[in-house]
């Protein structure tokens, strides 16, 4: 945990926040705040609403939102405090949060940024793992909420074969799910499949970002690569496409971990976020 102290600051100013977060997403709708739903931001947003007032505009900006049943132990978001607020709460919002917040979310460290810092555009890459059991009885039952079964043996090679043709730039239209105005050109820089001491299969897989529901599309397409379905080479062939492919099954969500969201030097905070920006229009 990690909670600085901000310079000295006038009465209308703010400091803005770095929050690093961690949650289990199985009972959570994701997480953006939706009406009705459950969702990561929500209780996030309520528990500092506690803290700060009802009325304190928090600017909250994630790195990356994930979908219903995705979990996080790396993820990033930034809000804002007004100076005089965040003078009181020094070296104890953590804490403070830790009593507020439901036990399946946390905020594990506090740190004051940069006016510059952009959670959601500053950001260098997103990392992600996805674990699969294919063992015949399935996941532990300790590491069911974030570990799928998978009925067939999976190749490792075939894997690491299929996920050598995803790396790179392509337009990943065939894996994600379109959105109105925005690209779904992606720059994939690090896919591969290791099985860990308890035999589960896992995949990272790092990018500049991602489009909705692509990361459970790759590895769906790759697991009927593993259990030896397609070739290795189809998974690649579908980057062809311009449209969302309905050959792709979308991996359930609940395998699906972001751990680790990657920032530049300090000094480039605000240049990393006008290129995404340009990148993302």
């Amino acid at each position: 945990m990690v909670e600085a102290v901000a310079p000295a600051s006038g009465p209308d100013q703010v400091v803005r926040l770095r929050l690093e977060v961690s949650y289990d997403g199985t009972d959570f709708s994701g997480w953006a705040v939706q009406p009705g739903r459950r969702t990561v931001a929500g209780v996030l947003v309520e528990a500092l609403a506690t803290l700060v007032g009802q009325d304190t505009p928090l600017g909250l900006t994630v790195a990356g939102r994930t979908d219903a049943g995705v979990h996080a132990t790396g993820q990033v978001c930034h809000i804002e405090l007004p100076a005089a607020v965040w003078d009181e709460l020094t070296g104890s919002l953590v804490r403070r949060l830790a009593a507020l917040m439901p036990p399946d979310a946390r905020v594990r460290a506090v740190t004051p940024v940069p006016a510059t810092f952009d959670a959601r555009f500053s950001a260098t890459f997103r990392r992600y793992r996805y674990r699969v059991a294919d063992r015949p009885w399935g996941p532990e039952p300790l590491r069911r909420h974030d570990t799928i079964g998978w009925a067939r043996p999976l190749d490792l090679d075939l894997l690491r074969e299929a996920a050598a043709g995803l790396v790179g730039e392509h337009d990943f239209a065939a894996y994600c799910k379109r959105k109105d105005h925005a690209t779904t050109v992606r720059a994939i820089t690090h896919l591969d499949w290791h099985r860990e001491a308890d035999g589960v299969a896992v995949a990272t897989v790092q990018a500049d970002a991602f489009c909705q529901a692509m990361v459970r599309s790759l590895v769906g397409a790759m697991l009927t690569v593993g259990d030896g379905r397609r070739p290795p080479s189809w998974p690649a062939t579908l980057l062809t496409l311009r449209e969302r492919s309905s050959a792709v099954t979308v991996a359930p969500a609940h395998g699906l971990t972001l751990v680790e969201v990657g920032y530049p030097a300090e000094a480039e905070y605000a240049h990393r976020a006008d290129a995404t920006r340009r990148l993302r229009v």
